[in-house]
């Protein structure tokens, strides 16, 4: 799996609206390998879509369509200065990947030293969240550039996932969590209320 992140400060959320319908509508269809999208608007204003493709070269020949140019210089006067795409080839899902059940998404930005030991943490801990944490239904870790990361966590209702939050973590599983959180450095937090959740449509 490849997925193409797109993030950037919207300054006409209703026009993007539409431009996000369209597409799904009118050029979804001829997205070959395309997977599907997590998308949404965050509290301060930020949009950001993780788009999913089959391989780096279905999101190349997706952007290269004339149809998708056309698209995006109209949704890009949504934005209010420049839009950032991050690629990520590399892409680990944890406790099945997203799911288009989620009504809450939380997404985390943020580099790291060690990407690899990242993901044997989230395979270690995989079996315990699962019982713990019933709210969560899964997520997408990420990777571009030099140790960057994007992590995508999905979950039932922003209520159980706060109410969670406060539960007592047995000893084994919080030196795996307090690692993890080293490794994380300074987390950006962005929190989809709201998420758009697009699928194949096949």
């Amino acid at each position: 799996m490849f997925i193409q992140i797109i993030q950037g400060k919207v300054s006409d959320e209703a026009g993007l609206r539409r431009c996000m319908d369209r597409w799904t509508e009118e050029l979804r269809p001829g997205a070959t390998g395309f997977l599907g999208c997590t998308q949404g608007l965050c509290d301060d204003g930020t949009f950001i879509a993780l788009a999913r493709f089959e391989s780096a070269d279905a999101a190349r020949r997706n952007s290269e369509r004339p149809e998708q140019g056309a698209w995006w210089v109209e949704t890009e006067r949504c934005f209010d200065g420049a839009v950032s795409f991050m690629d990520c080839p590399e892409v680990t899902e944890w406790m099945g990947g997203g799911s288009d059940d989620a009504t809450f998404v939380q997404v985390m930005e943020g580099h790291t030293t060690d990407v690899s030991r990242m993901r044997e943490l989230l395979e270690q801990a995989e079996p315990q969240v699962h019982q713990l944490r019933p709210e969560i239904l899964g997520g997408t870790l990420c990777t571009y550039g030099d140790g960057g990361y994007v992590e995508a966590v999905y979950f039932t209702s922003e209520a159980e996932a706060r109410s969670h939050e406060k539960l007592e973590i047995p000893d084994d599983l919080r030196s795996l969590f307090e690692e993890e959180g080293r490794l994380m450095g300074d987390v950006s937090y962005y929190d989809m209320h709201s998420p758009m959740l697009v699928s194949a449509g096949r």
